[in-house]
C-alpha cells in the first residue's frame, strides 16, 4: 500500500512538505463541475420530460432555490474548503524557504485583493461599467482569505475557537434582525408572493432578501457607483456571506493541519470522516429544529456545517484512494484541472461562448445532432468541454501553473 511521505508540523518545519495528488484531484473535480455548466443538461430534461434520468442529473447541475442542497451547490463550499486545506502546506513551505511572517502578511494580503479584483472583473464584463458586488467564489475567498491567514498561524484550538464564534455570531446576527410584517410586499425586492420556498416562524430570520445580510448590502453597495441603486440580489446572495465561507475554509484549515500532522496516514482518514458525519448531523439537525436553515445562497451555519461535512468526505476518499491506495492514474485528467484551478475558472468564464462559436462555424449545427436534436446541447457542450480540458493540459505539459 503506498503512503504519502510524512511532514514535520507547521512550527518549526525546514522541509517543504509533499503535495498531496488527493487534493488537486478533488480541487479538479470540483471545477470540473463548474465548467460542465456547458452541457446544458437542464435543455436535456426540458426536451425529454419523460426521462427521469436526466431530470435527476439537470437537478444536480443547478443551484436549489433556497434550502436544501444539489451536487451543484457544493462547487463553492468545496473550493472554499480546498483553499483551507492547502494553506498549512502553503505555510510551511514559505518557512522552509526562510520567508518572514510579515513577507507572508503582504502576501496574504495582496492575493486578497487580487481575488477580489479578478472576481468583480468577471461579473463586469459586458456592462457599461463596473458592477461593484462581492458575492461570487473568488470575491468571497478574498475577502475572508487574510484573515485566515492570521489563524493559519495560530494553533489548532484558537482555529475551533474562531470557527465557533463566527458561526454563533453569524446566526445572532440574523436571529436578532427584525422579520418583516406580515404584509410586508415582497414583490419588491424580488421574491413572487407564492415563492414555495418562503420560510415561516422563526425560521423567516433567513428569508430571500430580508435578512441582515441583505440589509447591509443595501447600505454597504450603494457605496460604490452604480447605474441604479442596489435594493437586492436576485438570487438573493450577498456580501457578509464571506463571514461563514471563513468557516469552511477555517474547517478545510484543520483539515490540512490533519493532513500535514504526525499521525498515521489510516487515522487521518478517520478523522476526516468523523469530522464529516459529525458535521453533516449537526448541519441537519439545526436545519430539521428550526434553528438555522441550511441555505447555500446566505451561506448559514447550519450551511458550513452540512456542507462541510461533505467536503471531510470528499477529501477523505480522495485520500484514501489516491493517496494511501496509489490509485492515480484515473484521477490524471482531474490533477491536470486542479493543478490550474484559476485558469480553469477564467476559461469558464472569458471563453465559453468564443470556444461554442467556433466549433459551430468550423464544425456546422448540424454535426451536433448525431443523437438526435434533443442531445444536440449535450453534444455541443461536451466538445467545448474537451476543448477546455486540451487547453489546460497545454498549460500542465509546459509546466505553466497560474497562481494568485
Amino acid at each position: 500500500m503506498a503512503q504519502t511521505p510524512e511532514v514535520l508540523p507547521l512550527e518549526g518545519s525546514l522541509t517543504p512538505p509533499s503535495r498531496l495528488t488527493s487534493m488537486d484531484a478533488y480541487r479538479g473535480f470540483v471545477m470540473f463541475l463548474m465548467m460542465a455548466e456547458v452541457l446544458n443538461l437542464s435543455r436535456i430534461a426540458a426536451a425529454k420530460p419523460e426521462g427521469g434520468f436526466w431530470r435527476f442529473l439537470a437537478h444536480h447541475q443547478t443551484h436549489v432555490e433556497w434550502r436544501g442542497c444539489s451536487l451543484h451547490d457544493l462547487i463553492q463550499p468545496s473550493f472554499s474548503f480546498l483553499v483551507g486545506v492547502a494553506l498549512p502546506f502553503s505555510l510551511a513551505s514559505r518557512i522552509g524557504r526562510g520567508q518572514s511572517r510579515r513577507r507572508m502578511a503582504f502576501h496574504a494580503l495582496w492575493r486578497s485583493v487580487a481575488l477580489i479584483l479578478f472576481g468583480v472583473y468577471l461579473r463586469s464584463l459586458g456592462r457599461a461599467q463596473t458592477y461593484w458586488t462581492f458575492e461570487d467564489t473568488l470575491s468571497q475567498i478574498g475577502l475572508a482569505y487574510f484573515f485566515l491567514f492570521l489563524l493559519g498561524l495560530r494553533p489548532a484550538r484558537d482555529q475551533w475557537l474562531a470557527l465557533g464564534l463566527i458561526l454563533l455570531g453569524y446566526w445572532a446576527l440574523f436571529a436578532l434582525y427584525p422579520v418583516p410584517a406580515t404584509e410586508f410586499d415582497c414583490t419588491r425586492l424580488g421574491v413572487p408572493k407564492d415563492w414555495a420556498h418562503w420560510l415561516n416562524g422563526f425560521a423567516g430570520h433567513w428569508n430571500k432578501n430580508t435578512n441582515a445580510a441583505w440589509a447591509f448590502d443595501t447600505w454597504f453597495l450603494n457605496l460604490f457607483p452604480r447605474e441604479k441603486p442596489f435594493a437586492f440580489n436576485g438570487g438573493g446572495y450577498a456580501t457578509l456571506s464571506f463571514v461563514p465561507t471563513l468557516g469552511t475554509m477555517l474547517l478545510g484549515l484543520l483539515a490540512g493541519g490533519v493532513l500535514r500532522s504526525q499521525r498515521l496516514p489510516w487515522e487521518k482518514v478517520t478523522w476526516l470522516i468523523r469530522a464529516g458525519v459529525g458535521g453533516l448531523a449537526m448541519g441537519l439537525l439545526l436545519d430539521w429544529l428550526g434553528v438555522c436553515p441550511s441555505v447555500k445562497r446566505i451561506w448559514t451555519p447550519s450551511w458550513v456545517l452540512f456542507s462541510g461535512g461533505c467536503c471531510f468526505l470528499l477529501l477523505a476518499a480522495a485520500y484514501a484512494a489516491i493517496d494511501l491506495w496509489g490509485r492515480k492514474a484515473w484521477a490524471f485528467p482531474l490533477v491536470v484541472i486542479g493543478m490550474n484551478s484559476i485558469a480553469a475558472y477564467a476559461m469558464a468564464h472569458l471563453f465559453e461562448s468564443a470556444i461554442a462559436r467556433q466549433l459551430t462555424t468550423h464544425l456546422g449545427s448540424n454535426t451536433f445532432k448525431l443523437l438526435g436534436a434533443a442531445y444536440a446541447p449535450l453534444v455541443h457542450g461536451a466538445l467545448v468541454l474537451l476543448v477546455f480540458w486540451l487547453l489546460l493540459f497545454w498549460l500542465y505539459r509546459k509546466k505553466i501553473f497560474i497562481r494568485i
